[in-house]
């Protein structure tokens, strides 16, 4: 039997759609899931940018250990060359002036190459600098654990921008599921509102799923 052309219109009237509902419920969250993701992005390029200036100050304090370093070699290099031309001379007082003043990092250097007899020896180090064992730079240790600290912050520093890019392919995509609800209300044809808030409504499920899967970030 034929529904009456009155009651089907008085059914139309009575209420939205279920097709209507859905729309304006996957606006709404998509919305909301927009929102945050856009939020999430913004807040993952400022951790960004806190780990860039981490490593900026790392590389800066790895450069001035390092000229420390290097620093402290030239005075090194010097004062044993001057103790060689006092040696060599036979001026014992002048050597012994300049051994007592060599640094506590080069002495246990100098000391292990005398020990080796450098001046009968054709096996010993040309110079205490090659006791690589002995001759040790507290500068140069720290430059070379500040250069990897940059490192490993740099590799934060590329996550962070991986994050932020997630975040806002998720924008892009919630966009989408977006246009698809929105869409899905103008259309007169009730198979093509069906389609659209289908595909809409996949979209935002499946970029929800991907994108709780992100880490967040929350801090001040």
């Amino acid at each position: 039997m034929t529904e009456p052309a009155g009651a089907t219109a008085a059914a139309e009237a009575s209420g939205p759609s279920w097709v209507e509902v859905v729309a304006t419920v996957l606006l709404a969250l998509a919305a909301v899931a927009t929102a945050w993701s856009s939020y999430q992005a913004n807040r993952w390029n400022g951790e960004q940018a806190k780990a860039a200036g981490r490593v900026n100050a790392l590389r800066i304090d790895a450069a001035r250990a390092q000229g420390l370093a290097q620093g402290q070699t030239q005075v090194d290099i010097a004062m044993f060359f001057q103790w060689v031309n006092a040696d060599a001379a036979g001026d014992t007082e002048l050597a012994e002036f300049y051994n007592a003043r060599f640094r506590p990092e080069f002495r246990p250097a100098f000391d292990a190459w005398l020990a080796t007899e450098p001046l009968t020896s054709a096996e010993a180090p040309p110079t205490p600098f090659a006791m690589e064992e002995e001759y040790q730079l507290q500068a140069r240790t720290d430059a070379e654990r500040l250069d990897a600290e940059a490192e490993v912050m740099s590799a934060t520093v590329r996550l962070n921008i991986q994050r932020s890019a997630n975040y806002v392919l998720g924008v892009v995509m919630f966009a989408v599921a977006l246009f698809f609800a929105g869409m899905s209300t103008k259309l007169q044809s009730p198979v093509l509102r069906k389609v659209l808030l289908v595909v809409g409504s996949l979209v935002f499920l499946g970029t929800a799923v991907w994108v709780g899967t992100f880490p967040i970030s929350v801090s001040i």
